[in-house]
């Protein structure tokens, strides 16, 4: 038996929240993997460096950028129909405002639902309505977070759009099964990237979640990008509504 390809060749992928971090690190796993790329940020100068640098180890490969604020309905339906169809979509932009729920504010509450929820049923909306050939297919990867399967202190906010997400995700793929578009999440750990290294500058809290990582360590970007190219690719065909974990085995306990 031959070995499935994790090549995606000549394929199109759209990525948000690619200026740095998780997003960057899946739009680099993309480009090196043959894929033609377009990846998107609220800011322009920092889109133009991700993608120098996304060029730099993928020498050759297609990359573009374009600004896009993902909460912005109205805009994402433009770029997506001002493109041609995208093969592979992920939804990567989000945040987290750690807070006890009493010190919650409206403004959190609207910010993290927007961002985090509804501008990945936005995307996947866009995504869907884009023009197919039958049976030709494609992937959305939704990263997630290990949270969308546990509770944590202090993350009522975080927790409620990344459960929303999983069962988003898990309804997605049945909608959109018979046309071979394949739906999952990817759960990462406590990756180290910039939005959460100054979390770690408090020893209590970093021993806390160290205590619950069964390897004992935190997460790289670079630990998410072979799952991202797992699910890009046709080595995953019969993956869908499923949650890939990257959590080093906090979920496990």
């Amino acid at each position: 038996m031959k070995l499935p390809s994790f090549r995606i060749d000549g394929q199109r992928a759209l990525v948000t929240g690619a200026s740095r971090g998780i997003g960057l690190a899946a739009a680099s796993a993309l480009a090196q993997s043959g894929a033609q790329v377009l990846i998107t940020a609220r800011t322009e100068a920092d889109l133009k460096v991700a993608a120098q640098q996304i060029q730099e180890v993928a020498a050759g490969a297609s990359v573009r950028y374009a600004v896009l604020d993902v909460t912005d309905r109205q805009a994402v339906d433009a770029l997506l129909q001002s493109e041609e169809t995208f093969d592979i979509l992920v939804n990567n932009a989000g945040t987290n405002r750690p807070r006890d729920i009493r010190e919650v504010t409206n403004e959190d509450i609207d910010d993290l639902i927007d961002l985090n929820l509804k501008s990945m049923v936005y995307l996947c909306r866009a995504f869907a309505r884009q023009p197919r050939n039958p049976g030709v297919g494609g992937s959305i990867i939704n990263i997630s977070s290990q949270m969308g399967l546990v509770g944590s202190p202090k993350r009522t906010l975080y927790c409620a759009t990344k459960h929303g997400m999983e069962g988003f995700t898990k309804a997605l793929a049945w909608d959109l099964g018979p046309e071979k578009i394949r739906v999952n999440t990817i759960c990462p750990t406590f990756v180290e990237t910039d939005m959460t290294r100054q979390m770690f500058e408090d020893p209590s809290f970093k021993t806390f979640v160290l205590s619950k990582i069964a390897l004992g360590e935190l997460a790289q970007v670079q630990d998410i990008m072979g799952a991202v190219v797992f699910l890009a690719s046709p080595a995953s065909r019969m993956t869908t509504g499923s949650a890939l974990m990257v959590d080093g085995g906090w979920t496990a306990a």
